[in-house]
């Protein structure tokens, strides 16, 4: 199985991940609707049975029922894993002893004494200073209570600050968790991607499929559940725009008998220090997830890809 550390001498995780969101959000995922704990029990299970142990959670999804459902599966499971979760900097967390509080809670849910990964789920930290935050979580690595440090949504200067507070600590920042894929390249535009490349910070890159539209599977006339479907981004117009990177998705796909999500995961982890962790609510899309490993796209094949996803780099 294909692993990446998370960081430059970090823990090393599968090079793909599983993202969690999903399990137990009913707001915007329609949770215990269409599916609920059966089928993201068996989404776990699958992702296990391919080789994929590195899951991404977080305390807001469910809320907490995401924790909830991922440590009732490892538990059964009897399997190790590797666990990435997030401290929500909400506006009544002033202090460092927030930061540990709430950690103490998500290790409780997730049945665990420690995760892989602890990441700052946002960088509007409200009445507390970068500076106490970022202390904070340098002390529960001093505590054994998580391996690696990492933020969330944080722009490139947000990411350097981060990363020089934490290394008058002496630890490193890991991890910076954005919105990537061949539909939202922002990151590279902004200076993200270069600067994480810089410093030795892994991306883990969420909504990697653009929340299904690279799957292929959705039509005008077919549209997702839920909030998605008012995006115009799934509209007939949004559909027709993306449609030469579709083209092109397929396009390889065939040539590699795989899928064009599978392709477009492929890609990511063709950048370097990226690792997708696209969602999975039933065990299918958890086995598709895991097709995007064991093969490479050739470098010709990338820079096609790379070409045709230039509109939506800004």
């Amino acid at each position: 199985m294909q692993t990446t550390t998370l960081g430059q001498n970090g823990p090393a995780v599968t090079a793909l991940g599983i993202g969690a969101w999903s399990w137990g959000d009913k707001l915007f995922w329609n949770y215990g609707s269409d599916y609920g704990e059966a089928q993201v029990r068996e989404a776990f299970k699958a992702a296990l049975a391919a080789g994929i142990t590195f899951f991404d959670t977080a305390e807001v999804y469910g809320p907490g029922e995401s924790e909830k459902l991922l440590g009732q599966f490892i538990k059964e499971s009897g399997q190790p894993v590797c666990i990435a979760t997030k401290f929500a900097p909400l506006p009544w967390r002033f202090n460092g002893d927030s930061v540990s509080d709430a950690l103490t809670d998500s290790l409780k849910r997730l049945q665990m004494d420690r995760v892989t990964l602890y990441q700052v789920h946002w960088p509007f930290t409200f009445f507390m200073s970068q500076e106490t935050l970022m202390n904070a979580l340098a002390e529960e690595v001093r505590r054994g209570r998580i391996e690696a440090v990492g933020v969330s949504n944080y722009s490139a200067d947000q990411m350097r600050e981060a990363h020089q507070l934490l290394a008058k600590r002496g630890v490193p920042l890991a991890v910076n968790q954005v919105r990537y894929s061949l539909l939202t390249r922002q990151i590279e535009s902004q200076g993200i991607l270069s600067a994480a490349h810089q410093l030795g910070i892994t991306l883990l890159a969420y909504s990697p499929l653009a929340q299904g539209l690279l799957t292929g599977k959705y039509t005008a006339e077919k549209p997702p559940a839920g909030p998605r479907q008012w995006d115009p981004k799934f509209s007939r117009s949004g559909l027709q725009k993306i449609e030469p990177v579709l083209s092109l998705l397929r396009q390889l796909g065939e040539k590699h008998q795989r899928t064009p999500a599978q392709v477009a995961l492929n890609w990511l982890i063709a950048q370097g220090g990226v690792i997708p962790i696209p969602g999975a609510k039933t065990a299918q899309q958890a086995q598709q997830n895991a097709g995007a490993l064991g093969w490479q796209l050739s470098p010709v094949e990338i820079l096609r890809l790379e070409e045709v996803s230039r509109p939506w780099l800004s």
